[in-house]
């Protein structure tokens, strides 16, 4: 089941919805800050679901000149396997391989000047993310909603703080020689200010 289905079937666990009003519902939430949300692709997800016998049709309506809409409910079966997503998901970590760990486990063949400045530029876009996270967790908490409903708010916080801290460590560990770059031939470095922070390398 991928994240979008889990998002739509906890919608259709709250209420009876159209495709179009759990694409509206996600973007109000901001839910497509960890779930990638699309309209065509949400329309396919409860297509599927359907298939699948997670949701069911309720009937549809019309609004003006607009295209009938289709709205559905969790079913049974529905509620289920959305209960067994969940609980499997929080039990067992589940390795994603992100490529960020890729890209800085191969950063030796770059120039140590070209991989703190593109580790400093990560830092200011990291430091954005943090401010807006941290400004939407101010607003949440003068909201009735319960914590419980955005505790996906505070475990990013938590993963950008976390992140930026050892980007800072390593950033200072590299400037300062604590972490041997050596002298191996670098590949090109699209992300170097300048010829010369290569001469300086070599």
């Amino acid at each position: 089941m991928t994240p979008l289905a889990m998002s739509a079937l906890a919608l259709l666990n709250e209420r009876p919805m159209h495709p179009y009003e759990m694409y509206q519902t996600l973007i109000q939430r901001s839910e497509d800050r960890i779930v990638k949300v699309r309209p065509g692709s949400l329309y396919h997800t409860v297509n599927k679901l359907e298939e699948l016998g997670l949701v069911r049709a309720t009937g549809t309506e019309r609004e003006g000149n607009r295209p009938e809409r289709t709205t559905y409910e969790i079913t049974e079966k529905g509620n289920l396997a959305l209960a067994e997503r969940i609980a499997g998901v929080i039990e067992a970590p589940e390795y994603e391989f992100p490529v960020f760990p890729v890209a800085i486990s191969q950063a030796h063949n770059l120039p140590r000047e070209t991989v703190v400045n593109l580790l400093e530029r990560r830092l200011q876009q990291l430091e954005s993310r943090r401010s807006e996270i941290g400004a939407g967790l101010r607003k949440l908490g003068l909201t009735d909603l319960p914590r419980k409903y955005w505790l996906d708010v505070d475990y990013l916080r938590s993963q950008y703080d976390a992140e930026h801290r050892w980007l800072e460590r390593v950033v200072a560990d590299i400037r300062s020689g604590e972490l041997d770059w050596g002298e191996a031939k670098h590949a090109a470095h699209p992300g170097a200010t300048s010829t010369s922070e290569t001469k300086d390398d070599e």
